[in-house]
C-alpha cells in the first residue's frame, strides 16, 4: 500500500514544534528523530497525532505556512474544543474566525465540535440558516450557542 505523510516544513523551530505538538495531543508520539550531531537542532523529525503521520523538516526560512491548508480536528464536547483552542491559540498562536486558528508556529487549525453538522447542516433550513450566522460571529465556536440559534432561542 502506497504511504502518504504530511511534511511540515520549520524554519529552526523544529525542536520547539515537535515538544508542542506531541504535547498537545494525547496519544502523540515521536517515531523518528535526526540530528546532525548532539549539538545541532532536530533535522528531521517523524511524529504520529491521532493516528495521522507528519514528517517535520528544519528546512529554513525560504517557505512559511498559509490558511490554503489547515488540519481539522473533531471534538467531541466543549471542553474538547476549549482543550484544543486554548492550546493551539497559546504563546504566540492567534484566532480566527468560525472555529479556525493558528498555531505558535503558523500552522492552520480547525477546531469542529462533532455538533457542528447537526447545526449548520441540520434538517431545518431556517434553524441552519440561524445556526450558520452565529457561527460567523463566532471564532471559538461555542456548541449551546450554535444548537441555540438552531433551535430558534
Amino acid at each position: 500500500m502506497t504511504d502518504i505523510m504530511t511534511c511540515l516544513w520549520f524554519d529552526n523551530r523544529i525542536d520547539d514544534a515537535i515538544e508542542f505538538y506531541t504535547g498537545t495531543f494525547k496519544s502523540a508520539k515521536i517515531l523518528r528523530r535526526v540530528r546532525r550531531d548532539a549539538h545541532t537542532p532536530t533535522a528531521i523529525a517523524e511524529i504520529e497525532l491521532e493516528g495521522h503521520r507528519f514528517m517535520l523538516l528544519n528546512g529554513g526560512p525560504q517557505f512559511t505556512f498559509s490558511e490554503a491548508v489547515s488540519f481539522v480536528i473533531g471534538c467531541r464536547d466543549q471542553d474538547e474544543v476549549d482543550y484544543f483552542w486554548d492550546t493551539l491559540t497559546s504563546g504566540g498562536g492567534s484566532p480566527g474566525q468560525c472555529g479556525w486558528c493558528k498555531d505558535r508556529f503558523g500552522l492552520s487549525w480547525q477546531v469542529v465540535p462533532d455538533q457542528l453538522a447537526g447545526t449548520i447542516g441540520g434538517a431545518d433550513p431556517a434553524g441552519a440558516q440561524r445556526a450558520t450566522e452565529a457561527m460567523f460571529k463566532m471564532t471559538k465556536l461555542i456548541i449551546a450557542d450554535l444548537q441555540q440559534a438552531y433551535a430558534g432561542n
